[in-house]
């Protein structure tokens, strides 16, 4: 039998040595060693390992691989983003230490989860209350209105609205299975249940077509809605709910892009960035210039010139992965999301409460559509969104709330103890 703690702290090594060899790498390529880089390197690999030694000691016996995983993006991501915006490099490491904090308390207050499925509504609440807040209160950057700004402090509401509109919707679609599934309402072609039973799902839809509308987030309106319409029909099986949900939502986008000119210019640069290289699509183009000029290998660490995205340590830092690391770096960071999330929907298969295993499956398929969204945008495979790469961009929220959505898919995978399989 393997030990899986033990494991896991190998890799949590592995990790580390990776995260500082690149912060080694960046540091010498200025020419000046560190000491504070190589300090805030120490301090994360403490806090990676003091949060395994925690789990130990409170007797959580959860899948070994979701810590390592986050270390390895969250490496990539402070390498990346020390040879990219020093400046930012500390503010990250700072969010980093809150995120494990906010992972440990997750991971804890989880082992009790299935009662937080008698409150759904409140969830509900809480949810649709962080993003009524962007819309309300939220400051316009980049077209988006999906920012708090107070103080010196900003935060996007929505990238902790996610986690609780997954506990609502894990919660309400668990206890009405079998009425979802079992359709008596014939509307033409579609056969539906009773309105009352779906009444919830379709204020969650109208929801993402709501931010769509008055806060113009098309990548928090695409999660949003992909993840009501993924996980409605996990629970149903009906593909009647999928083909009303796509219909709803390509009506809601051509009246947005009929309403406004920054999504028309996100749609137009899509379909033709070359129309306007310099302007508009300045940023697409460079990006794929930059991943172009990375081939397989990359330029290498500090030797490419992916300063010339704009926000590039935020909505492009996939595209400086890609042209400093090549195919095989970009290659690398794909398939490190795909284990995790193939992990994250091997928990909820195992989960043997059905909350659990809606709450894991919910939570899987937002860090799935996340990561699709972002890299997507970034190839031109679709249209920019505008969404975080988790836990490798930079910015507070993106990772806080990654780290309390990992936090709960480790709970929910201690079922009778994990293997290491």
């Amino acid at each position: 039998m393997i030990n899986t703690r033990q494991l896991e702290r190998n890799l949590l090594v592995v990790a580390g040595i990776i995260m500082l060899n690149g912060i080694l790498a960046v540091n010498l390529a200025h020419g000046v060693l560190n000491y504070q880089t190589l300090g805030a390197v120490a301090f994360i690999f403490a806090g990676f390992m003091a949060a395994n030694v925690v789990l130990c000691k409170v007797g959580h016996t959860g899948d070994p691989l979701f810590l390592p995983l986050a270390s390895l993006l969250v490496g990539i991501g402070l390498i990346i983003i020390l040879r990219l915006k020093p400046e930012l490099f500390m503010l990250q490491v700072m969010w980093v230490g809150v995120g494990l904090s906010a992972f440990l308390i997750s991971a804890i207050l989880a082992k009790r989860l299935e009662q937080i499925a008698y409150f759904k509504y409140i969830c509900g609440f809480i949810g649709v209350g962080l993003l009524l807040s962007a819309i309300l209160f939220g400051v316009d950057i980049g077209g988006n209105k999906n920012w708090i700004i107070m103080g010196p402090v900003r935060f996007q509401p929505s990238e902790f609205a996610k986690i609780f509109i997954v506990l609502f919707l894990a919660a309400y679609l668990s206890e009405r299975r079998e009425l979802l599934t079992l359709a008596t309402k014939h509307y033409g072609p579609f056969v539906l249940p009773h309105p009352r039973f779906i009444a919830p799902l379709i204020a969650v839809w109208g929801l993402g077509m709501l931010m769509f509308v008055l806060q113009r987030d098309m990548g928090a309106a695409l999660l949003y809605f992909g993840l009501a319409i993924i996980m409605t029909y996990m629970v149903s099986g009906r593909s009647s709910y999928v083909i009303i949900g796509m219909i709803s939502f390509l009506v809601g986008s051509v009246i947005c892009y009929n309403l406004y000119s920054h999504i028309q210019l996100r749609v137009d640069i899509w379909l033709n960035p070359w129309s306007d290289p310099s302007g508009g699509a300045y940023q697409i183009v460079q990006s794929l210039f930059a991943l172009g000029s990375g081939g397989i290998m990359g330029s290498g660490l500090t030797y490419g010139f992916p300063t010339m995205i704009p926000e590039v340590h935020t909505d492009f830092i996939f595209a400086a992965i890609g042209e400093e690391m090549g195919l095989i770096g970009a290659g690398a960071v794909i398939l490190l999301y795909i284990l995790m999330i193939y992990r994250a929907f091997r928990t909820s298969l195992l989960s043997l409460m059905p909350f659990s295993m809606m709450v894991a499956a919910g939570l899987a398929v937002s860090m799935a559509l996340q990561t699709f969204l972002i890299i997507a945008g970034v190839i031109k495979f679709f249209p920019l969104t505008g969404i975080t790469l988790p836990f490798i961009s930079y910015g507070g929220s993106s990772i806080v709330s990654n780290f309390i959505l990992l936090g709960m898919l480790f709970s929910i995978s201690e079922v009778r103890g994990y293997d290491a399989k």
